[in-house]
């Protein structure tokens, strides 16, 4: 899982996006964010959602980037908002090195 972490952590993304993502981290609910991109079924473990996740959100920048008319901000803040949330409980998942 480093391996996404470190992904996520090189970014780099308009910081408008960002900081929408991240007023919208505040209030992230799992069961209500990854069923609207999951859809129906048993949801993934955090790992598992957290790569679809950056799946999808790279699709989204190469629509941004490439002036696309089937891009949606609202849909992109709202991957990014479940990234950043997949992203957090997994980082509390990992056990503490700290002493």
């Amino acid at each position: 899982m480093k391996d996404v972490m470190n992904m996520l952590a090189s970014l780099r993304r308009p910081r408008i996006l960002i900081r929408a993502a991240r007023i919208g981290a505040a209030e992230y609910r799992r069961e209500a964010h990854l069923r609207r991109h999951l859809g129906h079924g048993p949801l993934p473990r955090s790992g598992a959602a957290l790569i679809g996740l950056v799946e999808m959100e790279a699709t989204l920048e190469e629509q941004r980037q490439g002036g696309s008319a089937a891009y949606s901000a609202a849909r992109h803040v709202d991957i990014l908002i479940a990234m950043m949330g997949e992203a957090r409980i997994l980082q509390a998942a990992r056990p503490s090195t700290v002493k």
